[in-house]
């Protein structure tokens, strides 16, 4: 297991730097020029001669001129380091621009994704278990057409329904303004903001999950054990959480824990209709400022999480399944 560790750990390090200067070199030959956005307020206000000056020393900043692969080797040291830059609109480092996004997104998606499992996980066992009943039939039309309606579609009929015409919730934000009290009221009020977000998000995640717990569940039942199991005179609930659904488990994990590697990434479409200010919101704010530091920041940061995610759910297949050792 350990060789196998440091094996997947080379191979992402490998993939990291490979990826990284793929998208350093992508990111780079999108049309713009950084220092010329730095100098274009001053323009008006000084001499051509001295918007000139300025605007090589901005390129001579940010080391415009030199080679593409001095630029990277440049950036990859400093990402190295923690650095990831300075962006280009806010002035400040990108490490510190993160933070709050970052907090707001995990908020937001910790409680999507945990209602939305506490819902999609025994949904999809009882459906497996009550097979081409009328309640699997029923759900099974419910999830393929949950599944085939756009995000934003969701959000705005939401929008509609419980904000425009019942006026329960509010349309965006993440908190009434000025609003003092308690850390357990800061606390609610919150969550009444995010009402419609965690509703639509975790209304958008329910009908995939929900058919794939379903599925292999419905493999799982079929094995011989299980026919054992219950020719063993087992109670029928020991057959389906402890010898079905562990072997359901499998294929459904890999799902669980992307699932849950996904906190920290944000929804872009969600986070944009509501006005939340999440890692999505604030990632297409970045492309459409053309401030390509926390661009591409945020990117290697997704792919990082990505490279470990993918270790993590090859690593939980020997905890789930006894039969998966992995020796090289």
């Amino acid at each position: 297991m350990t060789k196998y560790i440091l094996k997947r750990i080379m191979y992402m390090v490998f993939v990291f730097f490979i990826m990284s200067f793929i998208m350093f070199f992508l990111y780079n030959l999108i049309p713009g020029d950084p220092a010329r956005m730095e100098v274009e307020s001053i323009k008006l206000k000084v001499e051509p001669e001295e918007y000139q000056r300025r605007y090589e020393e901005a390129r001579k900043r940010m080391g415009l001129d030199d080679p593409m692969i001095v630029r990277y080797g440049k950036w990859i040291s400093g990402i190295l380091k923690g650095d990831l830059g300075k962006s280009q609109i806010y002035k400040e480092d990108v490490s510190k621009l993160i933070v709050t996004p970052m907090k707001q997104t995990i908020f937001i998606n910790i409680f999507a994704i945990s209602i939305a499992l506490l819902i999609t996980i025994p949904l999809g066992i009882l459906c497996a278990v009550k097979k081409n009943s009328h309640f699997d039939n029923s759900v099974q039309v419910l999830t393929i057409v949950g599944y085939s309606i756009p995000e934003f579609i969701i959000a705005l009929l939401f929008i509609f329904i419980f904000a425009v015409k019942l006026n329960i919730f509010p349309v965006s934000g993440m908190n009434t303004p000025n609003f003092s009290g308690t850390p357990i009221e800061m606390f609610f009020d919150r969550l009444y903001y995010l009402a419609l977000p965690l509703m639509v998000m975790t209304i958008g995640s329910l009908g995939g999950m929900t058919r794939y717990v379903r599925a292999a569940m419905i493999d799982s039942l079929g094995m011989d054990y299980i026919r054992t199991a219950r020719a063993k005179g087992l109670k029928e609930k020991v057959v389906i959480y402890s010898h079905a659904w562990r072997n359901a488990l499998l294929p459904v994990i890999t799902l669980i824990i992307g699932w849950f590697m996904q906190v920290f990434s944000g929804s872009l479409v969600v986070e944009s209709i509501f006005n939340i200010n999440g890692m999505g919101k604030f990632y297409i704010d970045s492309l459409t400022n053309q401030d390509y530091n926390i661009a591409l920041a945020l990117q290697m940061f997704y792919m990082i999480l990505a490279l470990v995610g993918n270790l993590i759910i090859d690593l939980s297949y020997g905890l789930v399944d006894p039969r998966i050792r992995v020796s090289n």
